[in-house]
């Protein structure tokens, strides 16, 4: 208990103190992100809170966890998402070059830190699984928890507290499960992250960017399916029925909607990737609803999730994800169809003209005089 409550004081006390200083060097390197027509904030703001995060979680967690093999590679795999976000922050990178290096960490992960989703504990009559098959799974599950909370960061406030609300659930399963590793990991991200939304909330004095947002999706993912691999085990320390379900549940609001508009998109003949105003989020935002109020909002949601999912987990895998995502439909349906009919038709028109015309997004240049031109 000391090593977590040690690590989890440790990465809040240097994020606290970090975040002022990376807000100090964006503001004299002008490295913001600039309001656009799909960006809810209307002024220049500090893109690099993912550094303090990274710097508190990084350190905090080599400070906490007794010297573990697997630890090393899940260091490795965040330190290649920690540059991947910083340069896609500062300069700006491709959805395939992104894409490539999360496929890196990823690998590195699988091969050599042991993460790996083998058995789907009964979803849809399947248990174990073959070892491609599964690998492909794995794959497929980093990649898109790691971009879940990239894409549901678009207000103040809202992956940092999704992502309180999942490492801290995680954290506290993992001490009772007496997994010190994971366990100290998780925590030691959610002060990290607790000290970043002092400066985050709503008005937010700086963005996570993409440096933040990958890592918090990438650490997710390693323990959400470390979750699942112990949790499903019936030998462990803390057995629990459908597993799987359980574990969706905890990462409920933007695993789905990533899911969702991911689908949509690819259903459009668009890139997953492409931007649009069809996040949860966006559709709140028409609702008039504040930062503030759509935090709250989409983290009570998340909390009914994992409520549902463990209170009704003695009806197996398949039912439990069934009743999840008929819950979840029925929450962005009401959100979607409650909405100002004219702000549904404009939004509607946008996303029509995006898919015929082409954005050419400035490249943001690290200055390093005070007189340097910036070259568009």
């Amino acid at each position: 208990m000391e090593h977590i409550l040690l690590s989890a004081s440790l990465a809040f006390l240097i994020t606290f103190f970090a975040i002022p200083i990376v807000i100090q060097v964006a503001k004299d390197k002008k490295l913001f992100d600039e309001p656009d027509e799909r960006k809810v904030h209307k002024t220049v703001i500090p893109t690099l809170g993912g550094l303090g995060i990274f710097a508190g979680f990084i350190i905090a967690t080599l400070m906490g966890v007794p010297s573990t093999t697997e630890l090393q590679y899940f260091g490795a795999a965040a330190i290649v998402i920690f540059f991947l976000g910083l340069k896609d922050d500062i300069l700006i990178l491709s959805p395939s070059k992104k894409f490539i290096g999360q496929l890196v960490a990823a690998g590195i992960i699988i091969k050599f830190g042991g993460i790996v989703l083998n058995d789907m504990h009964g979803f849809l009559g399947i248990h174990e699984i073959p070892r491609v098959a599964s690998i492909i799974l794995t794959i497929f599950t980093i990649i898109v928890i790691t971009n879940s909370f990239n894409l549901i960061d678009g207000v103040d406030g809202l992956a940092g507290s999704l992502g309180v609300l999942t490492t801290l659930v995680f954290g506290v399963y993992f001490y009772f499960a007496g997994q010190l590793t994971y366990a100290v990991m998780a925590l030691a991200l959610t002060g990290s992250i607790i000290a970043f939304l002092i400066y985050n909330f709503s008005p937010a004095k700086i963005f996570m960017g993409d440096t933040g947002s990958l890592l918090l999706g990438l650490i997710n993912s390693i323990l959400v399916i470390k979750f699942i691999n112990i949790a499903g085990n019936s030998a462990s320390n803390f057995y629990l029925e459908s597993a799987p379900a359980i574990g969706f549940s905890i990462l409920m609001i933007p695993l789905f909607d990533t899911l969702r508009v991911f689908t949509l998109r690819i259903l459009d003949r668009r890139s997953p990737f492409s931007p649009d105003r069809t996040h949860v989020h966006h559709f709140l935002l028409d609702l008039g609803f504040t930062h503030r109020m759509i935090t709250f909002t989409c983290v009570s949601a998340n909390m009914v999730f994992i409520a549902l999912a463990y209170f009704l987990r003695n009806l197996g895998t398949t039912s439990v994800i069934g009743i999840l995502l008929v819950s979840a439909f029925t929450f962005i349906g009401v959100i979607y169809y409650s909405r100002p009919k004219t702000k549904a038709v404009a939004q509607k028109d946008k996303a029509v003209a995006g898919t015929n015309s082409t954005i050419i997004k400035p490249r943001k240049i690290l200055s390093l005089a005070p007189e340097s031109v910036e070259v568009e």
